[in-house]
């Protein structure tokens, strides 16, 4: 793939909607990467006859910060836009038309992205979607489209959020706090809130007690769907060493094609939320050691760095979306 692969960014489209994305918050990874691959000399061709992939690089919060209208039916003007932007690159080149949009991606952390998409047919139906909200009963499809990591830089950077102590340090067997944000997390708050000393699951914090310090603390951490199922617990629980806990329904996991999630997190199905604990005390002290450390191994490949290097999340992100396009004939 490094020494192939070649994507042709369409020139159309003016910033802030175009060529531009908020690169802070929950939500920052698709800024992000529009920004990496659109200064990116590796994978980068201005020859769009040499590419393989063509990307639509429109950003989904953009979207919703500068042409939401809220007095207006609530996605027309988006989807508008984008159907428009479709319309003028399948007009000006003939990449488009020729695959009909199968060798052309899109990326999207906002949870609308999927529903953006729908707008257009073949975006939805042929083109590579990478998505935050990779949710399979709403469409997600993992053999055409590429689920992305949810990830917090709370200061743009990854400034202060890599490493953890061991876990011989470890004290909290689970750690979960967050909001009541949707059906699952309602369940596991139900159950768990404030009820047991080694089961550390609340709704807020205490003004006094740091987040990430808890993560540090604990041996495992609860990462639960919300009212999407894209979560950046995940990543937290690997950057710091927190083995994660995946509660979800309907959630392919990223890059699956080459990671082998059982290896370094445990996912509990929702209807075994009652028995949270029983599961993770059964698992051996020597088992837990292995995900953990597995853990410390695989956290390489959801880091963000500037500029990106080898096997982190643009890589991985880049090598998802060039696995799916050797499937395509165009």
């Amino acid at each position: 793939m490094e020494k192939l692969f070649k994507i042709y960014i369409y020139e159309d489209g003016e910033p802030p909607v175009f060529h531009y994305g908020h690169s802070k918050g929950v939500l920052g990874l698709e800024g992000i990467f529009i920004h990496q691959i659109e200064i990116n000399n590796q994978f980068q061709t201005r020859d769009p006859n040499r590419a393989h992939v063509y990307f639509l690089p429109f950003s989904v919060i953009s979207l919703t910060h500068f042409v939401l209208d809220i007095n207006a039916p609530a996605w027309d003007g988006m989807k508008n836009t984008i159907k428009d932007y479709v319309r003028v690159v399948s007009g000006n080149y003939p990449y488009w038309n020729r695959s009909l949009g199968a060798d052309h991606f899109m990326l999207a952390c906002h949870d609308w992205g999927p529903e953006i998409s729908f707008s257009i047919p073949n975006l939805y139906n042929n083109s590579i979607r990478a998505l935050c909200n990779a949710n399979t009963s709403e469409g997600f499809n993992p053999s055409r489209d590429v689920s992305i990591p949810e990830i917090l830089l709370p200061e743009g950077t990854m400034e202060g959020l890599i490493g953890g102590p061991p876990p011989s340090n470890r004290s909290i067997l689970v750690f979960f706090a967050g909001g009541v944000h949707g059906s699952i997390r309602e369940i596991m708050l139900r159950h768990w809130q404030d009820k047991d000393p080694e089961v550390r699951v609340t709704e807020y914090l205490p003004g006094s007690v740091n987040y990430y310090d808890m993560i540090r603390q604990s041996k495992f951490c609860i990462c639960p769907s919300g009212w999407e199922v894209a979560s950046p617990r995940m990543v937290e629980g690997l950057y710091m060493g927190c083995v994660p806990v995946l509660i979800k329904d309907h959630y392919a996991k990223p890059f699956a094609d080459v990671l082998t999630w059982e290896e370094f997190s445990i996912e509990i199905p929702v209807e075994k939320i009652p028995n949270l604990k029983e599961i993770l005390t059964a698992i051996s002290e020597e088992e837990y050691l292995k995900l953990q450390n597995n853990g410390l191994q695989v956290r390489k490949h959801f880091e963000v760095n500037f500029p990106p290097k080898r096997f982190d999340v643009f890589h991985m992100i880049l090598h998802s979306i060039w696995l799916r396009r050797l499937n395509i004939r165009v």
